[in-house]
């Protein structure tokens, strides 16, 4: 028999494009589902605003990579993805229904949240807003603040266009009149330096209200004739451009990639443009010269009802202090104070679910390994820790104290280089041996490897875990942690440790599955296992959960469980390229969605293998990239009891949610759940939050 991945493409119906989804446009269509928390009345209107700033940034990092990414392959005639569609075709379908999502983003903002938070005391005010004693402050604030930092270019013969940085806010100014040269007004351009808030947080006795907030950008187009005297300022429109962000390094060709990302990182924010967003009254000849020096084409462009860095208005969530217009506050579950976590390791594996568990367990690990004389090295991979990093603290204090510390830092951390070379630096200078990974992939993994000396033999202790070494988005996040000192997982993890830091050959791992080379097979082989079981008569079942999944082979496996009677279900927050639904093909596969309170990022895997089930946590989701180009673990829960309670808290309770649930339907939109009439309301988030917070 065969396996599904080694039909010919031509004898395999499997492989049709229909039965897929668009990555891009299934990644992009995610930002809806975030938007429709923000318009949700059940959700606190400070909470609601938060979503609201979430789905504007995420639209500008998938048009800094998806979009760039497309517009690339469509320049050098890359081939179409399983789906089909190539890249210019994907192109036009994105900048169309970026087109739908901007409309709904701005109107959210200005017919809901804005006239919401107005009523409640938070007040944003817009110019025509403003009264005359708001306009005096302002006015003042605008030249003593504002103005020195200031550094309008007129554009003329002298001064051809600027450069824009990606992302930043600018005012195009059309003026009349002669300057102090005698040179003729046209058209100038204001940068708002980077120094500048976005938010302006007028005083009480000035404004009257406790939260009286104005945009940057409207102070700008207010005042913007201070910087022009003796001139008229016929209009003053904002824009702001999104540039790619996709940093190009031969890694191949450099002896040094640290070297080779520290030239490039300077040239980040000055990449192709790929989107345009101007002020709605900007007029059509103005919006023509932008297009022309950004070499846009027309569909590039938004005209926007409102500010155009809405996304700023998140740090108004920060400045008001009102707990009645935001989520309860919690206290995650946390240990046993002054525990001893190598003791405690040694009783038993121990299982933590984030943000519902505190992340202290794993800080007081690393702090009690750096300052223990009975541990002799720490091992560790770092993607992203976050600045003031404790676990970056606790590692210089190890070699300090002797202790052989060895990282792994991902210098390829998208938007994280610049802040990772920082570190790579700063513990290379404490005398911890820092490895760049390997070239060509990036080290995803999240491991954490203590060698301890008890009594005349070494026992090793080990972390592992879906998400990054970050105490912040540890509460932000929902994820798991396992930490055990279970010998073949640690002598597995030890391995993959030695492979990243040395040339090892290709290892054989006990336990763990690792891409880029046993990863994605053993997915395929335990989806292909299920199938087996299903054909012979035996119940069948895979539930998985994970942030995004668009691998080809995975996807065909899975119609191919579907086919044999499995029945599938998959939690994947984001992109997902599979069609459920399809007589014939996936009408036993369910997909769902969860977008709630915490940004779902666990990915657990679950075979019911007849009886025997299989439970993984992994740092991987089922894509491409992850399963075929990266470093990532997939390591097995083997306490029954940990298994227990994963497969319970992530899996069983998640495809319960009935209030915080997306269904993915066959023709590719979403359809929020809600329950029925003899269901109980239930919030998978919330039952934990409950269960363990206080």
């Amino acid at each position: 028999m065969h396996a599904a991945h080694d039909i010919p493409p031509e004898a395999d119906p499997l492989r049709d494009p229909a039965l897929y989804f668009n990555r891009e446009l299934s990644q992009l269509d995610f930002n809806f589902r975030v938007l429709a928390q923000a318009r949700d009345p059940q959700v606190p209107l400070l909470e609601r605003l938060r979503y609201l700033c979430i789905s504007c940034t995420n639209l500008d990092e998938f048009f800094e990579i998806r979009a760039a990414t497309m517009r690339h392959a469509q320049d050098y005639g890359l081939p179409a993805a399983a789906d089909g569609l190539p890249p210019g075709e994907v192109l036009k379908r994105i900048y169309a229904r970026t087109a739908e999502l901007v409309e709904a983003q701005y109107r959210c903002w200005n017919e809901e949240l804005r006239p919401q938070l107005t009523a409640a005391g938070v007040r944003i005010l817009p110019r025509d807003a403003w009264n005359a004693r708001q306009t005096r402050w302002l006015r003042q604030y605008f030249c003593d603040e504002i103005l020195p930092v200031l550094s309008p270019l007129g554009l003329d013969p002298a001064h051809p266009f600027p450069k824009i940085l990606n992302k930043s806010l600018n005012i195009v100014v059309v003026l009349k009149g002669r300057d102090a040269f005698g040179r003729a007004g046209h058209l100038a351009i204001v940068r708002a330096p980077r120094s500048l808030p976005r938010i302006i947080q007028l005083p009480q006795e000035v404004s009257g209200g406790p939260h009286d907030f104005v945009f940057l950008s409207a102070m700008l187009s207010a005042f913007v004739d201070e910087l022009f005297p003796g001139m008229e300022v016929k209009g003053a429109y904002q824009f702001r451009v999104t540039r790619s962000s996709e940093l190009v390094v031969d890694e191949e060709e450099v002896e040094n990639l640290a070297l080779a990302l520290r030239d490039e990182l300077p040239g980040r924010g000055y990449q192709r443009a790929m989107r345009l967003e101007i002020a709605e009254q900007c007029p059509k000849a103005i919006v023509q010269t932008l297009l022309q020096n950004f070499d846009l084409p027309e569909h590039a462009v938004y005209r926007i009802n409102g500010p155009v860095n809405l996304n700023r208005v998140i740090q108004v969530y920060d400045l008001v202090q009102r707990p009645d217009l935001k989520f309860p506050a919690f206290q995650p579950r946390q240990p046993v104070e002054g525990e001893n976590m190598f003791e405690r390791v040694a009783e038993g594996d121990v299982l933590l679910h984030h943000p519902f568990d505190s992340f202290t367990p794993v800080l007081e690990l690393i702090r009690q390994a750096s300052e223990d004389p009975n541990v002799l090295a720490i091992k560790q991979t770092l993607y992203r820790t976050g600045r003031d990093s404790p676990i970056v603290e606790h590692l210089v204090q190890a070699a300090r104290n002797g202790k052989d510390v060895t990282v792994v830092v991902e210098l390829r951390a998208r938007f994280d280089e610049e802040a990772n070379l920082g570190l790579a630096d700063r513990l290379q200078d404490a005398g911890v041996q820092v490895v760049y990974g390997v070239v060509g992939y990036k080290t995803h993994a999240k491991m954490l490897l203590i060698v301890r000396r008890e009594g005349r033999a070494l026992r090793r202790y080990v972390h592992l875990g879906t998400g990054n070494y970050h105490a912040g988005t540890s509460r932000n996040y929902t994820d798991f942690g396992l930490i055990t000192a279970h010998p073949e997982i640690g002598n597995d993890v030890d391995l993959v440790f030695r492979q990243l830091s040395g040339m090892a050959p290709a290892i054989r791992l006990k336990r763990l599955l690792q891409s880029p080379f046993t990863l994605h097979r053993g997915v395929l082989e335990r989806i292909e296992r299920e199938t087996a079981h299903a054909r012979a008569g035996r119940p069948a079942r895979i539930v998985a959960k994970m942030n995004a999944l668009n691998e080809p082979q995975v996807v065909r496996a899975l119609y191919a469980a579907s086919q044999a009677g499995v029945q599938v279900d998959l939690i994947v927050r984001g992109a997902c390229t599979l069609r459920p639904g399809v007589p014939g093909v996936s009408e036993n596969i369910r997909v769902r969605s969860i977008i709630g309170r915490f940004l779902e990022h666990s990915r657990v895997y679950w075979f019911a293998n007849d009886g025997a089930p299989e439970l993984f946590c992994a740092s991987a989701d089922w894509l491409e990239r992850n399963l075929l180009r990266r470093v990532e673990t997939a390591f097995p829960v083997l306490d029954p009891d940990c298994a227990a309670r994963v497969h319970d808290e992530a899996l069983a309770n998640y495809l319960a949610d009935n209030l915080n649930a997306w269904e993915l339907l066959p023709d590719g939109g979403y359809r929020k759940l809600a329950p029925g009439e003899d269901e109980m309301p239930h919030s998978a988030q919330a039952t934990l939050l409950a269960r363990y917070c206080t």
